[in-house]
This record gives structure tokens, sequence and C-alpha cells, in this order.
């Protein structure tokens, strides 16, 4: 069984991964996923307002929230997987 410092590891890994591939495929699909990047989106736009930082802040906020949200995500997903294994083990 995986602990649970390992499985935090994991799941910042894939919510690193889904932030980057849909910040990447962005321009190639018009935009067409741009809903699925809203957390991010909305954390750039209250800090560009508040603050009035540059655009490569505000992309690399929207690239950190929408990892951490995706990360909860894939946290929440191993949790259970790894809850599940422990109760699927033969008792001795």
């Amino acid at each position: 069984m995986l602990s649970v410092k390992t499985n935090l590891i994991i799941a910042l890994a894939i919510g690193a991964l889904a932030s980057s591939v849909l910040l990447a495929i962005e321009p190639l699909t018009d935009f067409a996923y741009l809903s699925l990047e809203w957390p991010g989106i909305s954390a750039a736009y209250l800090f560009w307002g508040a603050v009035g930082g540059s655009t490569f802040a505000g992309v690399a906020l929207s690239w950190i929230v929408n990892t951490l949200v995706y990360a909860l995500a894939a946290f929440a997903i191993l949790i259970a997987v790894s809850a599940l294994k422990l109760l699927m083990q033969p008792k001795t």
C-alpha cells in the first residue's frame, strides 16, 4: 500500500501533467477546452485585476491553481483506490 506522501506526490504529478497539457493545447484546439481551466483562469484574472501583474505571472498562477485543483481530484481517487486495496486484502 502506498503512503499518503507517495499518493500526494503522484497526485501533484498528475495535476501538473493535466494542467500542462490543457495549457499547451489551447491554441491548437481554438480554446475548445477553456472551460476545464476556469479555476486557474479565475485566479489569474483576480490576480491581474488586484495587482496588475504581468501576463506571464497570470499564466503561471493559472497553471499552479489548475495543478492544485486537478491534484486534489487525483489525490481523492488515489486514496479511494488505496482504501479499496486495503479492504480487499485477505485477513490473516
